[in-house]
């Protein structure tokens, strides 16, 4: 699966009784499908997964899904603190025809988080999924930061694609890079102008749409017929990827995709999906001055929204900016008065 540009890792919009607000995630989601985004991230760290129970979880993928343009690469964040309870998750994924599952180290037991076990625990998902494994480090959450050497070795398995880093820096970009290399390429479908195609696509081409009946009289005493519409036929090729570095940070789209990264997989992006892409739409264009601009237009912003205010930091930019963030479960609480207008004054000169 090919695993490049920019994604949004979206949020999950509550009602203030916190039930899941399931047309709000549809809206959204049909609205990312029609920017330039390369796909999305479904509970993620910015969709307060944490905070969902099972069934809400499952409900949410399945929404997400049946609302996204078949082009969009979809990938379904499925952590929980049992292997078991992941792939439970990952069959749930593939079932709602995911691209690929996220999956971070677990948590609660993190004293028991040794080398080993961390690794033993991410190639049991790997050869277990149904779906392509995207590894993910997030140490701002997650107390156990994932050896950029275990990363190389990890990468070796055929199942396990690319990480998401979000650790802020390019210098673990730049290392996980250069350490992964020796990771085996692999073919990928594409389009004819390299972009990804995903499951989803494949699926609609392979159902087509039925055929209608047309009746004997209706062709004036001929043979009846079923005439089936015209169903365009999805080209495709094949291209080698090697292991697929995304950053999880939009402070640093631009220096990590120069250090070899493929995208970045942003909670920014939720809340400015087009600001987030101008950069690497910049840098695929060669244009360094512009990419260097927009990148540095989305530094402050992202480092205060994201960085410091956080998820509902991010549900009211998404709110100020067109799309539906809302509440926050708690513990989480809604921004204060003056912390919403310093919001609005990052985002007045980047608004969608």
């Amino acid at each position: 699966m090919l695993i490049e540009g920019v994604f949004a890792a979206i949020t999950t919009p509550f009602y203030p009784d916190e039930r899941v607000y399931y047309r709000k995630i549809e809206a959204n989601v049909t609205r990312y499908s029609r920017s330039q985004l390369a796909g999305m991230v479904v509970l993620g760290s910015t969709g307060e997964a944490p905070a969902l129970d099972d069934a809400e979880t499952r409900d949410i993928l399945r929404t997400a899904s049946e609302a996204a343009a078949p082009e969009k690469v979809l990938i379904a964040g499925v952590n929980r603190e049992s292997l078991h309870s992941v792939l439970e998750l990952a069959e749930a994924a593939a079932k709602f025809n995911y691209d690929a599952v996220l999956v971070r180290t677990p948590t609660y037991y993190s004293t028991q988080m040794t080398p080993s076990v961390v690794a033993g625990y991410f190639r049991a998902v790997a050869d277990r999924s149904p779906l392509p494994v995207v590894l993910y480090n997030i140490p701002r959450c997650v107390p156990y930061q994932i050896p950029v050497e275990m990363v190389a070795e990890l990468a070796q398995h055929p199942n396990i694609i690319g990480i998401k880093d979000s650790s802020c820096s390019l210098e673990r970009i730049k290392g996980i890079v250069d350490a992964a290399r020796t990771a085996p390429r692999r073919s990928v479908t594409v389009t004819p102008v390299f972009e990804a195609v995903t499951g989803r696509m494949l699926k609609s081409v392979a159902t087509g749409q039925s055929a209608t009946f047309v009746s004997a009289s209706e062709l004036a005493g001929g043979p009846a017929i079923a005439v089936a519409p015209p169903q365009p036929a999805l080209k495709t090729r094949s291209k080698d990827v090697g292991f697929q570095v995304l950053t999880g940070s939009a402070s640093i789209i631009l220096p990590s995709l120069e250090a070899g990264a493929s995208g970045a997989i942003l909670g920014f992006a939720a809340c400015a999906p087009e600001a987030c892409y101008e950069v690497y739409f910049a840098w695929k264009d060669r244009d360094h001055a512009l990419a260097a601009e927009k990148q540095a237009d989305i530094v402050q912003p992202n480092q205060r929204i994201v960085g410091e205010l956080g998820i509902s930091g991010v549900k009211y930019a998404c709110d100020f900016n067109g799309y539906y963030g809302g509440y926050a479960r708690q513990p989480l609480l809604p921004l204060e008065g003056d912390q919403k207008l310093e919001v609005e004054n990052l985002l007045r000169q980047i608004r969608n």
